[in-house]
């Protein structure tokens, strides 16, 4: 489904989630290549691992990149000219939370998290975790949902 104002909209992905993703990738690519390596020597010692056991790291290092790569390509959370939009790490289309900018009467910002108020009396709302989003990109986050709200009419 294409935007219809893509420039009227704030992105923030799940990138500082991706970074131990990354790295884990990382991490077992490697060792896929050092067991590769190592089963070059295997004439000398049989003792050494058979070069099918590189399988399971790159394996593991395959489903390591996917996920980092869905962290860092799908937002989390989108401020659109209608609302803010919160997607779910699973299912993002089907778990997508949509919050009209009408329902939102105050905003809470926190270290490690945003409270968006539904009421005046702060006796509903819903809570976001910051730590998905990179902590240079959450003061920017802060600023836009609390401008907005100020903002209102």
């Amino acid at each position: 489904m294409a935007v219809a104002e893509p420039h009227k909209e704030l992105r923030f992905t799940r990138s500082a989630q991706a970074v131990p993703f990354w790295i884990g990738a990382a991490v077992f690519g490697i060792a896929a290549i050092i067991l590769v390596a190592v089963a070059f020597y295997r004439a000398e010692n049989p003792a050494l691992p058979h070069p099918l056991w590189a399988v399971i790291p790159l394996t593991l290092s395959w489903l390591c990149l996917r996920v980092a790569i869905r962290c860092t390509r799908h937002a989390y959370i989108i401020l659109s000219p209608l609302g803010v939009e919160v997607f779910s790490f699973f299912n993002p289309t089907s778990g997508m939370q949509m919050i009209p900018w009408t329902h939102i009467t105050e905003v809470e910002v926190g270290e490690h998290l945003i409270t968006l108020h539904f009421a005046e009396d702060q006796s509903s709302g819903i809570h976001l975790s910051l730590s998905p989003i990179e902590k240079s990109k959450r003061p920017l986050l802060a600023k836009a949902l609390t401008g907005r709200v100020k903002s209102k009419p």
